[in-house]
């Protein structure tokens, strides 16, 4: 098998509108593919800006066993990390558009961090990497 990069990540969402208003609105993702077919499924993925080969796929979360895994996609520990080339700036940003952040950027070893959540409580980790 030669599978050389991973395409799409699922991410369970109560509602696709306003999964890609968080997304596209707050985030500053960018739609990548919105498709309707058959029985009213619709395929809608997001990605960043400069990350097209790379996608969030919204699955309607339409059992009761999808609809209890929403939020707890990585259950209590960080589901995705996004990269920044300044972190501090980008927390500033996102926090002025109402995103819920656990404490402020803070150095570690590898660079500096902070976690946020999504609209279903999700958990990301905000990451600029330090220069080695």
């Amino acid at each position: 098998m030669t599978t050389s990069k991973i395409g799409h990540i699922t991410l369970l969402a109560k509602d696709f509108e306003e999964a890609l208003g968080f997304y596209v609105d707050k985030l500053g993702f960018e739609k990548r593919q919105d498709t309707k077919f058959w029985e009213g499924m619709r395929w809608v993925t997001v990605s960043p800006k400069d990350q097209p080969d790379l996608e969030l796929t919204f699955v309607l979360a339409d059992t009761d066993e999808k609809r209890a895994a929403i939020g707890k996609q990585a259950g209590d520990h960080v589901f995705i990390t996004l990269q920044t080339d300044d972190c501090k700036r980008d927390f500033k940003a996102l926090k002025a558009k109402g995103i819920k952040f656990y404490g402020e950027p803070t150095e570690q070893a590898w660079g500096i961090e902070v976690v946020f959540e999504d609209l279903y409580g999700n958990l990301y980790d905000l990451v600029q990497r330090f220069q080695r």
